[in-house]
C-alpha cells in the first residue's frame, strides 16, 4: 500500500514537473520569447539591448571608410535552455559556430569567389556597402538580406534554402573594391606619366621616320616664327626693312674693309700666283669661254702665233681672263672698284 502511494506520488510529481517545463518553454519560446517565469521584468531589459546594439553597429558602419571594421556575428546571444530542453523533452537549439567553423565557411566562400560576384538578391556590386556571410558560405548585402527576411517572414537562404542560418559581417568585398580602385588609379597615373614623358621626348628628339622628321622640323620652325612675330615690333614690315638696311650697311662696311686690306702683289707674289695657275691647268676665259695663252714655256709655233693671240690678264686671286673681256666686265660693273667675276674678291691685275 505504501509502495503504491510512493509510485503515485512520484508519477504525479514527474507529471507536475513535465507540465511546468512545457508551460515555461511555450511561454518563453512561442508566446513571449523574452518572458521568463523566474524574472518577468527581464523582457523589458532584453528589449532595449538590441536597439542599443543596432545603433552602435550603424555608427561603426558609417566610419568604415576610415578604418577597416572587425568581423562579428550578427544577432543576440542564444537564450539559456528552458527546463523542457534541459530535461530532453524538447530538442535543444543548435550551438553557434565557433571561430574555426567560421574560418572554414569563409574559406569556401573565398574559393567560390562569392565576394567578387554581384549580390544574388539585388544583382549589384558590393562595393563599400555592408556585406554579410551566411553559415552556408553565401554572401549578400546586409540590407538586401534584412529586406528578404522581412518580406519572407523566415530565415531561409535565398540561394540554397537552408534554414536556420547564422550571419556574420565581413569586409572582403570592400577590400577587393579598394584594391581595384587603387589598381585603376595607379594605372591611370602610370599612363599619365608615360604620355607626359612621351610628349617631352617628342618635342626634344627628332624621329627617324621621314614624314615624322618633316613634321618635327615644321613644328619647330612654326614655333620659332610664332615667337619671332610675338616679340617683334607691331609694324612687321618696318621691322623687316630696318633689318635689310642694317644688313646692307654691314655689307658695305665689310667690302670697304676687304678692299683696304688688299695690297698690290710683288714680283715674287706674281710668280707664286702664276705657278698656282699652271698647277690648276685651266686655259679657258671664264667670261667668253675661249682659249687662253699657256703660261708654260711656249713652243716655236706658239712664238710665231703669239702676236695673233688675244692678250691675257692675270689677277691677284689667281684667275685668268682675256684683257678685253675683263675690261668689258669692269665697264658694266656698278661698283667703283669691281670684284673678280669668279670669287667676288678685290684684285690687282697684270698683263702677261
Amino acid at each position: 500500500m505504501a509502495l503504491r502511494k510512493n509510485l503515485k506520488s512520484n508519477a504525479s510529481s514527474k507529471l507536475v514537473i513535465t507540465s511546468a517545463a512545457f508551460q515555461d518553454h511555450i511561454m518563453r519560446s512561442l508566446l513571449h520569447p523574452d518572458f521568463s517565469l523566474s524574472d518577468p521584468l527581464r523582457r523589458r531589459s532584453r528589449g532595449k539591448h538590441p536597439q542599443v546594439r543596432e545603433g552602435v553597429e550603424e555608427r561603426d558602419l558609417q566610419r568604415r571608410h576610415e578604418q577597416e571594421e572587425r568581423e562579428y556575428v550578427l544577432g543576440p546571444a542564444p537564450p539559456p535552455l528552458t527546463l523542457a530542453q534541459k530535461l530532453g523533452l524538447v530538442a535543444s537549439p543548435r550551438e553557434r559556430l565557433t571561430e574555426d567553423e567560421w574560418t572554414r565557411v569563409k574559406g569556401r566562400s573565398v574559393q567560390q569567389e562569392e565576394s567578387a560576384q554581384p549580390c544574388a538578391i539585388c544583382r549589384e556590386e558590393f562595393r563599400l556597402q555592408p556585406q554579410v556571410l551566411l553559415s552556408c558560405s553565401h554572401v549578400f548585402h546586409r540590407a538586401c538580406l534584412q529586406a528578404f527576411e522581412k518580406f519572407s517572414g523566415r530565415k531561409r537562404c535565398p540561394l540554397c534554402r537552408r534554414e536556420p542560418y547564422e550571419t556574420r559581417v565581413i569586409n572582403d568585398a570592400a577590400r577587393l573594391f579598394r584594391h581595384r580602385c587603387a589598381t585603376r588609379i595607379q594605372a591611370y597615373w602610370r599612363g599619365y606619366m608615360a604620355r607626359k614623358w612621351y610628349r617631352t621626348i617628342k618635342k626634344s628628339i627628332c624621329p627617324k621616320d621621314k614624314r615624322l622628321r618633316r613634321q618635327f622640323f615644321e613644328s619647330r620652325l612654326q614655333e620659332l616664327n610664332d615667337s619671332f612675330v610675338r616679340y617683334c615690333h607691331t609694324d612687321t614690315e618696318a621691322f623687316l626693312s630696318d633689318i635689310d638696311r642694317s644688313l646692307s650697311s654691314s655689307r658695305r662696311v665689310f667690302q670697304q674693309l676687304e678692299r683696304k686690306s688688299v695690297s698690290e702683289p710683288q714680283e715674287n707674289d706674281w710668280d707664286r700666283i702664276k705657278s698656282q695657275v699652271i698647277q690648276r691647268g685651266v686655259w679657258d676665259c671664264p667670261i667668253c669661254l675661249t682659249a687662253l695663252s699657256n703660261l708654260s714655256l711656249p713652243t716655236v709655233s706658239e712664238r710665231s702665233n703669239h702676236q695673233q693671240r688675244r692678250p691675257t690678264v692675270l689677277l691677284s686671286c689667281s684667275h685668268l681672263f682675256h684683257q678685253l673681256c675683263l675690261e668689258a666686265f669692269e665697264a658694266f660693273s656698278a661698283d667703283s672698284r669691281p670684284l673678280c667675276p669668279l670669287c667676288r674678291s678685290a684684285y690687282h691685275k697684270k698683263l702677261i
